[in-house]
């Protein structure tokens, strides 16, 4: 074997790669395009369902957000530097992107951190397809639903989704339950028929702070939600409230607020 084989391989490479290419050409074959390391665009509408939203990349068509779609993109940024190594499922970039949506997700909507727990529709992010990332995308997009954990039927959303939940917002898009308890019944928009509605949260702990554990937690949100359900009823002589608290997981990638429900006569 001489010694400068593998140069002679290196030189003999480009000769049997134009042979093939023409080869292709003949047939009629194109080259496989490059992947697209564009972000997508603030306002684009999509429709998507739970399915798509458990998936952590989307490439659904963009529809006219004057039909009928089930998603609008509010958000889109690229990561920071510090984060562009990272492997794309790395929570560091999921607690990123989670500190820069929810707040982002509450403004579109204009909407208080209580109301935001408390509403049918909810957010979910997307990244690059893995093509994208090897080419270097490192973009994050955020998209406002018409569902989620609240209400896995997705609702068709209005043209924007911005003012959703300014001032007092429409039953259609804030979460009541129908069944004889809160937990295990069936979750639907308030304008729907049910037997509890959403009325108020609880702050249980800051942000930075230890998960304080799952007694503490609930304990805490009980005797909140006792109080508060009465007075948000007028202090009437008896009354049933239920609550919904979260625990470590929910508690790890940012949520500090449990939700109190009211019995109601509907």
């Amino acid at each position: 074997m001489p010694l400068n084989s593998r140069a002679v391989r290196g030189l003999a490479a480009p000769a049997l790669l134009l042979v093939v290419l023409g080869g292709l050409a003949a047939c009629g074959e194109d080259a496989p395009e490059a992947a697209s390391t564009e972000p997508p665009e603030v306002g684009a509408c999509r429709l998507l369902d739970a399915e798509d939203v458990a998936l952590p990349t989307n490439d659904s068509p963009v529809v006219d957000c004057a039909g009928r779609h089930t998603a609008e993109t509010f958000e889109v940024q690229e990561l920071p530097e510090e984060l562009h190594d990272l492997e794309p499922d790395d929570p560091e970039i999921g607690a990123h992107v989670y500190d820069t949506c929810a707040p982002s997700f509450a403004s579109f909507l204009r909407a208080d951190e209580s109301a935001v727990m408390r509403t049918v529709v909810s957010w979910a992010w997307f990244g690059p397809d893995e093509p994208a990332w090897e080419a270097g995308a490192r973009w994050f997009r955020c998209d406002v639903v018409g569902g989620g954990p609240q209400l896995s039927d997705y609702r068709a959303l209005p043209e924007t989704a911005k003012g959703l939940l300014e001032g007092l917002p429409p039953d259609q898009w804030m979460v009541c339950a129908n069944g004889r308890t809160v937990n295990g019944s069936p979750k639907v928009p308030c304008s729907e028929p049910h037997t509890w509605r959403a009325v108020t949260t609880i702050k249980v702990g800051e942000a930075g702070e230890d998960y304080p554990g799952d007694r503490i937690v609930e304990v805490t949100t009980r005797d909140f939600c006792s109080d508060s359900v009465g007075a948000w009823l007028g202090y009437p002589d008896s009354y049933e409230f239920g609550y919904t608290w979260f625990k470590q997981a929910e508690w790890e990638v940012g949520n500090r607020r449990s939700v109190c429900w009211a019995r109601t006569q509907q």
